[in-house]
């Protein structure tokens, strides 16, 4: 069972509400939900710990009064020494540190963008970080990360009091931002843009020329986190390969889908279809989700249950989910209604996942709201794609069971 968080600080830093709102007023609705959720300051820099990144992902709100807790370097530095060699890495890694690691604003967006990632974009990933083509990623490559999104951030800053501004990006990035960036900007830059989208786009603009003239300052900068640790070694000095990489981004994913599932199956090797249900809901902007959930209910009377390799099977579908949409909108123009065979040969042509027959039939049941037992584009993909921003919308709060609370502290969306 995790513990309520308690860090080995000497010094805890409350908060005021007031100095929090006049910052939150500078910040994006991003920069908000990390602020709320991280628990360690050092140097003026804010972090999370690996449980706070788990609770930001699977809770609506801290569960403890706000506190930031100061670290010194040496303190920090003692912390790290914990962090396993990413060869040692497992899908209970967050879970094991606990609150012994710090992860930065910028690592927080990166890792948001990998719970929503399909397994074919984790090689996409990987060859963006290797810049220069050698299959292997070291610290500086890897760096390019924080430039990336912190360029993107200063072009959807809120307007507001400068001075607050740049408090907000010493806290977010420990370091003021330089007039001259990695990046190159241009009139197509300024177009709206996820950050995965952007780290793909702009990866490849972070070529020599400009980060090996600043690579060397950028490392200087930038404080030790239980990533870079984790990935380049106590010393910065070992290099990251794809095999490595990929069973990172596959064991973040598995733990947080676990912390889920057993969040609501109370030590049970199934969930309930309706714990499902609510699952699914519970980061849309579905109004009324009682509709959904009185179909399970009535449509299955006697429950069955959903696994955990049928839950990860369905989830790892989601994240192909673009993929899907294409195969789904050819039966759409093509005037064909859409049943449960069509729906699984979509999503094994788009995906090569094959969904049990159970999994799909409960789907149904949940998005069938015309009961005519056939899925359409508005009764599935637009109430997923909001699910899919885990993170980055706000998070829709749900009924849970009195038992859900316990379970929560056990294991471990912003607009």
């Amino acid at each position: 069972m995790l513990p309520i968080p308690v860090a080995a600080a000497k010094e805890t830093v409350a908060i005021g509400r007031t100095d929090i709102e006049d910052l939150d007023l500078c910040a994006t609705s991003r920069e908000r939900r990390f602020r709320l959720f991280a628990s360690i300051e050092c140097e003026g820099q804010l972090f999370m710990t690996p449980y706070d990144f788990i609770l930001a992902v699977t809770t609506d709100e801290p569960k403890v009064a706000k506190t930031w807790k100061s670290l010194s370097k040496q303190e920090l530095n003692q912390m790290l020494a914990e962090t396993p060699p990413v060869w040692k890495g497992s899908s209970k890694l967050f879970r094991n540190l606990k609150e012994r690691g710090v992860i930065s604003y910028t690592e927080y967006l990166f890792l948001l963008c990998i719970l929503t990632k399909p397994h074919a974009g984790f090689r996409i990933a990987f060859n963006m970080f290797d810049t220069d083509g050698n299959e292997m990623v070291d610290k500086k490559e890897f760096l390019v990360l924080q430039e990336i999104f912190r360029k993107k951030n200063e072009k959807r800053e809120t307007k507001g009091d400068e001075e607050k501004r740049a408090m907000l990006r010493l806290q977010l990035y420990g370091y003021h931002s330089p007039t001259n960036s990695v990046l190159k900007t241009d009139a197509e830059e300024l177009v709206s843009r996820s950050y995965w989208d952007t780290l793909r786009r702009n990866t490849s603009q972070a070529l020599f020329s400009d980060l090996a003239e600043r690579a060397d300052d950028i490392t200087s900068l930038v404080t030790d986190t239980t990533l870079l640790v984790h990935f380049f070694g106590k010393k910065g000095k070992a290099e990251l390969n794809f095999e490595d990489f990929y069973r990172f981004m596959d064991n973040l994913q598995t733990e947080v889908l676990e912390i889920e599932f057993l969040s609501y199956s109370n030590g049970m090797n199934t969930i309930s279809e309706e714990d499902f249900a609510h699952i699914l809901l519970r980061y849309t902007n579905v109004e009324n989700t009682s509709v959904f959930l009185e179909n399970v209910r009535y449509s299955i009377p006697e429950e069955k249950g959903i696994t955990f390799d049928e839950f990860r099977s369905f989830f790892q579908f989601l994240n192909n989910l673009e993929d899907f949409a294409i195969a789904l909108n050819m039966y759409n123009f093509a005037s064909r209604s859409i049943g449960q065979d069509e729906f699984k040969r979509a999503v094994y042509v788009a995906t090569g996942l094959k969904l049990s027959p159970h999994l799909v039939n409960t789907v149904f049941k949940i998005f069938d709201v015309d009961k005519d037992d056939q899925l359409s584009y508005k009764e599935f993909i637009g109430i997923m794609k909001d699910r899919l921003h885990r993170g980055f919308r706000g998070y829709k709060t749900v009924q849970k069971y009195p038992t859900f609370k316990s379970c929560l502290k056990k294991e471990l969306h912003s607009r």
